[in-house]
């Protein structure tokens, strides 16, 4: 059997003569095969192009949401840590006004709901990178850290509620503005040099600064003599007593009652002082206490 061939016949608009192309079948096959075989790898090259376009726009939102994920992150742990920071400072707070209540016990303090729980650490918190794990391990203890000042001060604010005039009777603020130059406890005396123990706090300051009461009460006493100079003595309730020393003038008289605030007498270095300051005492029972402890104000 004869191979069979196709004409393709070309007919110009010229004048010029037609011309005629003979194929082979199998040519034919062949160029309809490559035809098919160039339309496919054009698809395939088509989808390709588009899927790697689509797979580059998700990176690239992936990439974008990444970042974002990274800045909340950042933002979480600089909220977490101005909690932590808050809670701190609502704790010793908290504690201040234990103190003044009594509840000074750690049986007491317990059960009020004052203690560590354990509050991560900024080292602890940059080691978490799953935002689910800085809720699990954060907020579970900021809110039991929160629940537990919330108890205390529920406590501590019907306990003053009932109490409201010993609270006007208790020492929270400064007896003057200053300085505090030494503290409560063991020192070294400035004078001879020798290991003793410091009662109260001195405060240092202008000469002739205001010095007053730092809570209701009775002056039982004004004295001046070698070592406190000019020394005014307060009673309040309960067996609370508050003594300012070194004052250079008395604005008060024995007897006369005062309030929290009340101008008492003027900054001075009378008696056995290097400099014009105030020595501050708080003592129950004639035993001293740590004035610091007492003080609310910043």
């Amino acid at each position: 059997m004869g191979k069979k061939f196709f004409s393709l016949i070309v007919v110009p608009h010229s004048k010029e003569r037609f011309k005629r192309i003979t194929l082979s079948e199998k040519t034919i096959k062949v160029l309809m095969g490559v035809s098919a075989f160039l339309f496919v790898a054009l698809v395939v090259f088509l989808v390709d192009y588009f899927s790697m376009n689509v797979t580059r726009q998700k990176y690239k939102e992936l990439y974008n949401e990444n970042i974002k994920q990274k800045e909340a992150i950042a933002d979480y742990k600089d909220s977490i840590d101005k909690i932590n920071k808050t809670l701190g400072n609502l704790e010793d707070f908290a504690r201040k006004l234990n103190v003044m209540a009594g509840l000074n016990a750690s049986g007491v303090l317990e059960e009020v709901g004052v203690g560590d729980v354990g509050l991560t650490n900024s080292e602890e918190m940059n080691s978490l990178n799953d935002p689910q794990e800085i809720s699990l391990s954060n907020v579970k203890s900021i809110g039991e850290k929160a629940e537990n000042l919330e108890k205390n001060l529920d406590t501590l604010v019907n306990f003053f509620e009932n109490q409201s005039a010993r609270l006007a009777c208790t020492p929270t603020i400064w007896p003057t503005i200053g300085w505090v130059t030494s503290g409560f406890g063991w020192r070294k005396d400035p004078f001879t040099g020798k290991l003793t123990f410091h009662r109260g706090i001195d405060i240092a300051t202008n000469f002739g600064n205001t010095v007053v009461s730092t809570a209701d009460g009775i002056v039982v006493q004004l004295r001046n003599d070698k070592i406190g100079g000019k020394t005014v003595l307060i009673s309040h309730s309960g067996g609370l007593t508050s003594l300012y020393c070194h004052l250079d003038k008395f604005l008060v008289r024995e007897g006369q009652k005062v309030k929290r605030y009340d101008v008492i007498g003027l900054v001075g270095k009378t008696g056995k002082a290097l400099g014009p300051h105030v020595h501050y005492e708080i003592r129950i029972n004639d035993r001293s206490l740590n004035p610091y402890n007492y003080i609310l104000e910043e």
